[in-house]
Formats: structure tokens, sequence, C-alpha cells
């Protein structure tokens, strides 16, 4: 693990694969860390890319940095990290929150993205009913602690079937959400309430994207990729099946397989 001070926090991050290999960004989710892409860090290093992994800032070993952090603080601080590791441009990839993370910076910072990789995300704003249950979650997260929350989620971030028949995964997935600093999870949730609406953006998008996701995500089902579909139509779909809304953590064969296929299709190389 490595830290860097930069945009006024401090950044956990791993490093996997060769110095000279085309950099991949990898973004977790909420109520995650960087350790959920372990399966897709080894098999990109061992095939011969570069991958960071940071934990946003209030997740993992990245400290909790105010009260509420938007979205565009997150996609900020990976331009930030960028910058630090000498990187002009990399495949971004990230899911749920991370998708939308990773979208956010294709807006602010496109020159920075190589490429899109969206897990299991959606692109629309918040709704009003939205708004109002992340903030109340930010409440109850801050009064309670994380353990309860974690345990009523865990068979909707997996899908229901996979919890008893995964059982390493569900108790990793379990681990991670225990161990989010409930100050950042809050923070996070009500940055990620005010997010804006990316569909306008998308269809300017002309970079190389892939939409992964779950065949029974209960959060962000396959019609959430097919509506970002809609807006990018060079955009590559693939549905994955017996997995829910963390595929690279149930499925990491079938996830990784699509993901260094359309590397190696899309993505014949990027500046360093």
């Amino acid at each position: 693990m490595y830290t860097a001070s930069l945009n006024g926090t401090v950044l956990a991050y791993g490093v996997q694969g060769p110095a000279d290999g085309t950099p991949v960004l990898l973004v977790h989710g909420h109520p995650f860390n960087r350790t959920l892409w372990e399966p897709q860090a080894d098999a990109l290093a061992s095939a011969g890319y570069r991958v960071i992994t940071p934990d946003l800032r209030g997740y993992g070993q990245s400290p909790v940095s105010g009260d509420i952090v938007y979205l565009s603080d997150f996609a900020d601080d990976l331009a930030a990290l960028l910058d630090h590791l000498g990187i002009s441009a990399a495949v971004v990839g990230g899911v749920s929150m991370g998708g939308q993370i990773t979208m956010e910076m294709q807006a602010r910072h496109p020159d920075r993205v190589a490429a899109m990789v969206l897990s299991d995300s959606s692109a629309p704003a918040e709704t009003p009913d939205g708004k109002l249950f992340r903030n109340r979650l930010a409440d109850r997260l801050l009064a309670e602690g994380m353990d309860g929350y974690a345990g009523e989620v865990i068979d909707k971030m997996l899908a229901a079937y996979n919890v008893p028949a995964l059982p390493h995964v569900a108790d990793r997935v379990l681990t991670m959400m225990r161990a989010t600093d409930p100050r950042g999870a809050a923070a996070a949730l009500r940055g990620r309430a005010e997010r804006p609406d990316y569909r306008p953006g998308l269809s300017s998008v002309d970079v190389p994207v892939l939409l992964l996701v779950g065949a029974d995500d209960v959060y962000t089902p396959p019609a959430d990729a097919e509506e970002i579909r809609r807006h990018v139509p060079h955009a590559r779909l693939a549905v994955i099946d017996r997995a829910g809304h963390l595929p690279g953590a149930e499925q990491p064969e079938v996830f990784n397989r699509h993901l260094l296929n359309f590397l190696a299709r899309e993505v014949p190389g990027v500046p360093k």
C-alpha cells in the first residue's frame, strides 16, 4: 500500500503490474474499499497492465475528509492521483458509485480517460425520494454504525442465491462493509444524493466503453446498463449470469474475461 497527499486529502492506493504497462484505474463502490478489485487487479497485472486501486477518501485506509463528499471531489482526487503517478491518461473503471465517479471523471477530466468500464452503475440524477433515502441512511450509519446495514444489504449486493452459495465472497464483502468508517460512508451518501444527470454528456463520449452488469442485480439492473448504451451506441455490453450487483466478486473469471478481451481489442495502448 502507498499513500499520497493530494487535493486536500490523503489517499491510500495500491499499484500492481509492470511500470510500463497500460494504466488501468479501478474505482470501488460504496461501502467498500480497493480490495474489492483484487480478482481484477491480479488478472490485469498478470496480463501486463499497470493497475491502480485507490481507497476513495473516507473509505478503506484513506481518512475521512469532511461531512459531505461530492462525486466531483472523488473525480478530482483520482485526477490528482494520476498526476502524482505521472500518468497522463488511463483506462478508468468503476462499479456502482465507482461507475458514477468514472462518468464524473469523464465529464470533468476527459483528457485523462482513455476508456471507460462501467459495472453495475446508473446515469440519471438522484430522485427526490432517493435524496431523502440517502440522507436518512447517512444519519442512521452515523448513529448506529455499519454492522446492521451490512447485514441487511448483503443479499442485494450479491445475488441472494450467492450468499449461501459463495460464503467466502459473502464474508469478504461483509467484512469490507463493516470495516468502513460510517463518517466516510455518510459523507459520500450525502454527496451522491446531489449527483447530476450524466446522460446528456454520454452522447459525446468518444472513447471505448465497456458496460458490465449482473443479470440479477436488484440495485442497477441490466435495464440501467441498456439505458447507458442507448446514449453511448458504440459501448459494448455484457450481462453476467449468476451475479448480482458485484459480478466482479461473484463471477470473477467471467468478468475478467470480458474485461481483458475488451482491453485487448479496444485499448491497444494508452500514453503513460
